[in-house]
């Protein structure tokens, strides 16, 4: 994935967080690094809710990969995991 590729990654994600778990909320003050977990951003359910969106969206086999917590701790983490594991598209 491109480095264009990994902003949009950020970009829908943050929107995302902010769609679903922060209704009403600025998007701006949702940093990169702004820890999503200890912030109570995302809890467990929110977790498995990220889960399924990254399944789902960009295609990363959840069931094939290890990952944590720390993997969806910020923005900058989970567009690492996105970018890592999605499918290389067909040329």
């Amino acid at each position: 994935m491109s480095e264009t590729g990994a902003t949009y990654v950020t970009a829908e994600i943050r929107e995302y967080l902010v769609t679903e778990f922060l209704a009403g909320e600025d998007s701006s003050d949702l940093t990169d690094d702004y820890d999503l977990i200890d912030s109570g951003v995302i809890d467990s359910l929110g977790l498995v809710r990220m889960i399924s969106h990254i399944a789902s969206r960009y295609g990363v086999p959840v069931d094939d990969i290890e990952f944590g917590p720390d993997d969806f701790r910020t923005l900058a983490a989970i567009t690492r995991l996105v970018r890592e594991n999605a499918p290389t598209p067909a040329a």
